[in-house]
């Protein structure tokens, strides 16, 4: 039987390349389970795996055009940028730093503050963008997530600040560390006014940014396995010489010993804050 064999001389026309199944790309191994995930099926599933549930991080403006009515909102102080305050160089200067992440994130600070709707009810949110220097916080950061709480309350309406971040920017020193007390601040007469604010706590949520405005919330939620704290775990290891329980700093393990009030799947969370912030509207009057 000779049919199957390649006669001498006959060369297949197609070249080896495009004979390839063409999938690189298509699919990624699964953080969490490394199982083989299709990437369509993640996309629709809000950068969640279908099969074991671990959330990815996402863009601030994904999380708004997911959370908001019909994707619609105004943002506010777009234009507004960091400066170098205190001509800040490490491997590079702040400012050189500064418009390389600008132009890789096409995004001008680590958060973006909006108005719009969410289920029917005007509500003014900030989102943290966490691949701007690390979602880290900064003079306009600051200002920018004030100006949100100010927006609020001037508007009487809801306020959710959704963190991404890994905490104060050291390039501008302390300076950044001022942001801390200055958004406090403006959360307590936020709370004054009787206005509902939800803090939403994702993957990462670190450093200044715990310590003050993120677990300040009526209602302190997260993303599950979202890790939160101040110090990193190794760093906190180093520092007692002990090892950390599992799950350690991880979203599940602060709603079991008090510090969160819920831990909420991103498939879930825009339901989730709808009925909250009903319940919490009714209470304040």
């Amino acid at each position: 039987m000779t049919w199957f064999r390649k006669e001498k001389g006959i060369q297949n026309p197609t070249p080896s390349e495009e004979r390839r199944v063409k999938t690189e790309g298509l699919f990624l191994k699964c953080e969490g389970c490394k199982a083989i995930v299709w990437k369509k099926d993640l996309e629709t599933n809000l950068q969640v795996c279908p099969k074991c549930g671990h959330h990815y991080r996402i863009s601030a403006r994904q999380r708004l055009q997911w959370l908001l009515d019909n994707g619609c909102y105004e943002e506010l102080d777009a234009d507004m940028r960091s400066s170098d305050p205190l001509h800040f160089v490490d491997t590079k200067s702040y400012r050189d730093r500064l418009a390389v992440t600008e132009q890789q994130t096409g995004e001008k600070e680590a958060v973006i503050h909006v108005r719009g709707r969410l289920g029917e009810m005007p509500i003014v949110v900030a989102a943290m963008e966490y691949s701007f220097i690390g979602g880290s916080m900064g003079s306009v950061v600051g200002e920018k997530i004030t100006r949100a709480i100010e927006t609020a309350r001037a508007q009487r309406w809801p306020l959710v600040i959704i963190a991404a971040s890994g905490g104060a920017r050291m390039m501008e020193g302390a300076l950044s560390l001022m942001q801390m007390a200055k958004i406090s601040a403006s959360l307590a007469f936020l709370d004054q006014s009787a206005v509902p604010y939800i803090s939403v706590l994702t993957d990462p949520t670190t450093g200044g940014v715990t310590a003050s405005f993120a677990m300040l919330g009526d209602l302190n939620i997260a993303e599950p396995k979202a890790l939160i704290g101040f110090a990193g775990p190794r760093v906190i290891e180093q520092t007692i010489r002990q090892k950390l329980p599992q799950g350690f700093q991880r979203a599940e393990f602060l709603l079991e010993h008090g510090m969160l009030d819920a831990v909420v799947p991103r498939k879930e969370m825009r339901d989730y804050l709808i009925q909250a912030l009903k319940f919490l509207r009714v209470r304040t009057g």
